[in-house]
């Protein structure tokens, strides 16, 4: 797994304590697109549920994750696509 992948993967469990966690780079997929790197590692698709988006709306879970990753996002990450949801939705 990338760099930051790793990077990703390890801040959500540490913070969020996730029943379910899946980091997928899609940089492949955005090459040539705005903020793409040549080494890949902007793009990624992340599906966080846990216990800790209840009773919070879509913005305010992404909030959180935005605030979890707020170095990757300054450093390298271009974009997160988010899917977030909290243990039975």
């Amino acid at each position: 797994m990338s760099i930051y992948a790793n990077r990703i993967r390890t801040k959500l469990a540490e913070s969020l304590a996730p029943t379910r966690l899946a980091v997928e780079d899609d940089s492949n997929r955005h090459i040539g697109h705005a903020g793409a790197h040549p080494s890949g590692e902007t793009h990624f698709n992340v599906t966080v549920e846990s216990a800790a988006f209840a009773g919070k709306n879509r913005v305010a879970r992404q909030r959180l994750v935005y605030g979890i990753l707020a170095d990757e996002l300054r450093e390298r990450v271009h974009a997160l696509s988010l899917k977030l949801t909290a243990p039975g939705e």
